[in-house]
């Protein structure tokens, strides 16, 4: 088990180097001066040459590249152009808000779309399968985006149930969650009902099913327990996805968030936060990966022979 999970990080170590160095040229070919915005349209370009230099937009790429990689190396992620505040307190500070959100919906999206993939496995052809394979394709296909304002004028303006926008209570948490949780039940409900499907025609299934043994015992004993085996996966790249993917959803809800950090600093080129912001982004997909593995790898003990 410790050379599976030390693979695994050696692995992710390059991943995320090819992540900090694409991002950091990336910004450097885009349109824009980050001097001149934050110095202001009409201020002169004396004013700007100065803020230049003092960021040090003025100096070669692959020197700013050098001390960018020095400074990751200690632990700092710069300063942010627009607050001179630390990156790394810009982000910690936002960090808990889109963690919690992430974790709520991957919670409700995993125990929602398992029980309606076991619901549709069941009923394999009936009433209650073309139910849930509608319900499936319509989460995923309605736009985060919609479903949002939609949740918003239908429980916050129409029935005055829950707050617009915004953080602090429980009742915050309950339409962000619901729309950002609606595509990983559809995608996590097809994954169960195909995975099922799949299990119940192995031959321990049969066997079991020719000693008797109840059909519930069948499907929950035998059959339920080894068809999650790849939603796990599918679990666990969704909460990847989330933690890094909130951006529409913390938008419309204002959501004081990752995302709705992200969206602010790319507006204002604020480039040291955006940095930050992805190779924490790329850092939490692969730790994450990094556990579904290892907790994969667990339930099954090929994957450790191997």
């Amino acid at each position: 088990m410790f050379r599976y999970i030390s693979g695994r990080i050696l692995i992710g170590i390059p991943i995320l180097f090819l992540v900090i160095t694409i991002v950091f040229f990336a910004f450097r070919l885009i349109p824009g001066d980050a001097a001149r915005i934050i110095a202001g349209d009409e201020a002169p370009i004396e004013r700007v040459e100065q803020i230049r230099r003092d960021l040090g937009l003025d100096r070669p790429a692959i020197v700013q590249y050098g001390a960018y990689l020095a400074g990751l190396a200690r632990g700092d992620l710069g300063t942010s152009f627009s607050s001179r505040r630390p990156v790394a307190t810009e982000i910690g500070s936002r960090y808990w808000n889109t963690f919690s959100l992430a974790l709520a919906a991957i919670t409700v999206a995993t125990v929602v779309g398992v029980a309606m993939g076991v619901i549709s496995a069941l009923f394999r052809g009936r009433w209650a399968d073309h139910l849930v394979t509608v319900a499936a394709l319509l989460g995923i296909s309605i736009p985060v985006f919609w479903l949002g304002l939609l949740l918003m004028q239908l429980f916050a303006v129409e029935l005055g149930w829950l707050p617009a926008a915004g953080y602090g209570t429980w009742q915050h948490f309950v339409m962000p969650t619901i729309t950002l949780s609606v595509f990983s039940i559809a995608f996590i409900t097809r994954m169960t009902r195909s995975s099922l499907l799949e299990t119940v025609q192995q031959d321990y299934v049969r066997t079991a099913r020719a000693k008797g043994v109840r059909e519930r015992l069948v499907l929950f004993m035998h059959s339920l327990r080894n068809a999650l085996l790849p939603v796990t996966i599918v679990v666990g790249l969704r909460f990847g996805y989330m933690v890094g993917g909130a951006v529409i959803t913390e938008e419309v809800f204002a959501w004081p968030g990752l995302g709705r950090l992200l969206i602010l600093s790319v507006a204002q080129r604020d480039i040291p936060v955006v940095q930050g912001l992805l190779l924490v982004f790329a850092t939490s997909f692969v730790v994450v990966n990094l556990l579904v593995d290892v907790l994969y790898a667990f339930l099954d003990p090929r994957i450790r022979h191997r």
